[in-house]
């Protein structure tokens, strides 16, 4: 990735901001484009991080080889068609072969990915794919439910409109009962 040019960012803001007619050299407006360049650097700072170092180091042997969930993981992410933000949550599953992962690095892995331009659909993929090449498991399931400020502020303006995508690897696509138990388990709620 190239590096980062927060002071083109600021520019660019400023050129939005008179291309809209606004000042931007009015008190309320002074320093946003600085904000706006900080915001998205953290917006996208998952271009910055190497999932495999993410990971590594948190990859463990273990003859579990039951179905282990991470449910309920709050997302934020930017729209590459037009740079609003979409946000949800993520249900991420795996079926050990092996090999376990922290716990806590399925989460990161999802800040990762949603902390790029993306589009919901690849990010789903994304988020498989790595936990399915790291571990080797015998499947691995995602769902990410979410909702996209471009299709609730613009457009087609459907306020309570989600959508949801799911990667179903290995096991989870081949076999029915599992991929039916893990959807059953992400839908159910803790007493």
């Amino acid at each position: 990735m190239k590096k980062r040019n927060p002071e083109k960012i600021e520019n660019a803001v400023r050129d939005i901001l008179e291309s809209i007619g606004e000042n931007p050299d009015r008190e309320g407006l002074i320093q946003t484009p600085r904000r706006v360049a900080k915001a998205w650097e953290y917006f996208t700072s998952g271009y910055g991080q190497d999932v495999k170092k993410l990971l590594n180091g948190a990859v463990f042997k273990e003859k579990y080889d039951e179905m282990v969930i991470v449910k309920d993981i709050d997302f934020f992410s930017m729209c590459e068609h037009h740079l609003l933000p979409f946000y949800g949550k993520a249900h991420v599953a795996y079926i050990p072969s092996g090999k376990i992962v922290g716990l806590s690095k399925i989460p990161r892995l999802v800040e990762v990915f949603s902390r790029r331009l993306q589009v919901q659909e690849r990010m789903t993929q994304q988020i498989a794919d790595t936990l399915f090449q790291t571990l080797e498991p015998d499947g691995v399931a995602v769902v990410i439910e979410a909702r996209h400020l471009c299709m609730m502020m613009r457009g087609v303006e459907k306020q309570n409109s989600v959508a949801t995508t799911s990667a179903m690897l290995g096991s989870f696509r081949d076999d029915e009962r599992t991929r039916n138990e893990f959807l059953k388990l992400i839908s159910s709620k803790l007493t």
